[in-house]
């Protein structure tokens, strides 16, 4: 009890020296609060995360796009509590529909929540809000909190399993954006958000419409390992309400401002954008993984759960306790890729021998892989097909490697080359804005339009309206098509 009172003590004093030299006034309350990171140190982390953003996700390749988001964006940041920071704002290649922000000024918006925003209202409520955040500091408090723990993590550790299971977080980065915001800075980003777009001249009741169609989701499960937008953006209590009551507040503040929309203007603009999952980029079917673009196939054991990012291939067992992970590396050989993975992970290999998979040379190893918690169980796959590496890396613990033994070998043993031009010449969905030609309910013009019965719904949601409803002619609508 006295040796932990110590560790305590001292973990109180350095929090203690903390908060007396980190205390920093909020941009938006004007209050003191705990803050261990200058600006300066705030946009250096951002810019490394936006690195790392890239990387891990892709931005979407549309030049006209980026440019009209980035032009609104700018509008709006001149008029924010902290006009001084050098904002970025990008869309990302992901159907997750979610937009976020780092520290420093990046912001993020992901081309599944541009296909289910319905104007430039609803589109500059989300910008204020996610400029809210920015300006707010909301992610920058979190990283001080995190780093306040680091502070006494040395003692911590000792004393705690949290530490421990968190200690990967001192390194942070693209973690940023697996944090979840309290319901008490969602207020604040959306009062925000509500503040920002009304002085920018849209209607802010928008906004609230958007929340509706959030609401009327049932959650991202696109396969891109991104958080969906309330995994990170918790509801709070009478949003749309609370929403509603600021704009008005708003409004009554800026008489004499014309509060704009512009539907078809953003709806022209999104016209095209790609929708849904890109299958170029990979897809399953079946237990079977296509790459059409680096031609290659491989299975996927039965009932797992796969993640497809840019950068590599994840597998999670039903029970979460094995995984694969798939990703690949220009040059080099199938022995010095090994020799690499065994030199940067730290690994104790117990085997390793040449051969060949599917008429590609192939080199494997089974190793086990310290970390922070545990020991890995790993058996790894390095196989040559033409300039590239691809690495299979399927592990468990030492305990239960026996029972996966055979799943973390049969993915990679089924790489092949793929050469059927059914799987190979796949095409992704996009979004097409048409014109209503005559007044009919929702549900009756897609019928017209040939949209199957059982997309009426999803279509109706991303439109923000119900399939019930009465449509005049003239109205632009969403649709999806091939």
């Amino acid at each position: 009890m006295k040796k932990i009172a110590i560790y305590s003590t001292a973990v109180l004093s350095l929090a203690l020296l903390a908060w007396i030299i980190s205390c920093a006034i909020n941009p938006v309350t004007g209050k003191r609060e705990l803050m261990l990171l200058s600006e300066n140190d705030e946009v250096a982390l951002g810019q490394q995360t936006d690195q790392q953003i890239i990387e891990t996700y892709g931005i979407y390749q549309d030049a006209q796009l980026n440019s009209y988001i980035n032009q609104l964006g700018q509008r709006m940041a001149k008029i924010t509590h902290r006009p001084q920071l050098n904002y970025h704002f990008k869309v990302l290649d992901t159907p997750v529909i979610n937009a976020f922000a780092v520290p420093g000024g990046y912001v993020y918006f992901t081309r599944g929540i541009l296909a289910f925003l319905n104007d430039e209202a609803e589109f500059a409520g989300v910008m204020g809000h996610e400029l809210g955040h920015v300006n707010a500091r909301h992610s920058a408090q979190q990283y001080s909190k995190i780093q306040l723990a680091q502070l006494g993590l040395g003692i911590g550790m000792v004393l705690s399993e949290d530490f421990r299971k968190y200690a990967g977080l001192a390194q942070f980065g693209v973690q940023l954006l697996f944090l979840k915001f309290s319901r008490d800075n969602e207020r604040q980003a959306d009062d925000l958000g509500v503040e920002y777009s009304s002085k920018v001249g849209y209607d802010a009741n928008r906004m609230a419409d958007f929340f509706e169609t959030l609401e009327r989701l049932s959650g991202g499960s696109a396969q891109s390992g991104l958080p969906d937008w309330f995994s990170t953006h918790p509801n709070p209590v009478d949003r749309i309400g609370a929403v509603k009551r600021k704009t008005a507040q708003m409004q009554a503040q800026l008489p004499g401002t014309q509060f704009t929309v512009n539907r078809d203007t953003y709806l022209r603009t999104i016209d095209g954008i790609l929708f849904g999952e890109d299958p170029q980029q990979g897809y399953v079917e079946g237990n079977t993984f296509y790459h059409p673009s680096l031609r290659f196939s491989f299975t996927v054991p039965q009932g797992w759960t796969l993640n497809n990012t840019p950068k590599q291939v994840q597998m999670v067992s039903p029970q979460q306790d094995a995984f694969i992970l798939f990703a690949l590396e220009s040059g080099g050989s199938p022995q010095a890729a090994a020799q690499n993975f065994r030199q940067s992970s730290g690994a104790m290999v117990r085997s390793s021998d040449a051969l060949t998979i599917n008429g590609m040379a192939a080199q494997r190893m089974l190793s086990e892989v310290p970390t922070e918690q545990d020991t890995l169980a790993v058996l790894s796959y390095f196989i040559q097909k033409g300039g590239n590496i691809f690495l299979f890396h399927g592990a468990s613990t030492p305990e239960k490697y026996s029972a996966y033994q055979g799943h973390l070998a049969a993915t990679p043993t089924q790489f092949r080359s793929l050469t059927d031009s059914r799987y190979i010449n796949v095409k992704p969905n996009h979004l097409k804005v048409r014109n209503v030609t005559s007044t009919n309910t929702f549900s009756n013009i897609l019928r017209q339009w040939g949209v199957p019965g059982d997309q009426v719904e999803e279509v109706a949601i991303m439109n923000g309206i119900k399939s019930t409803d009465q449509v005049a002619v003239g109205t632009l609508l969403k649709v999806v098509v091939k």
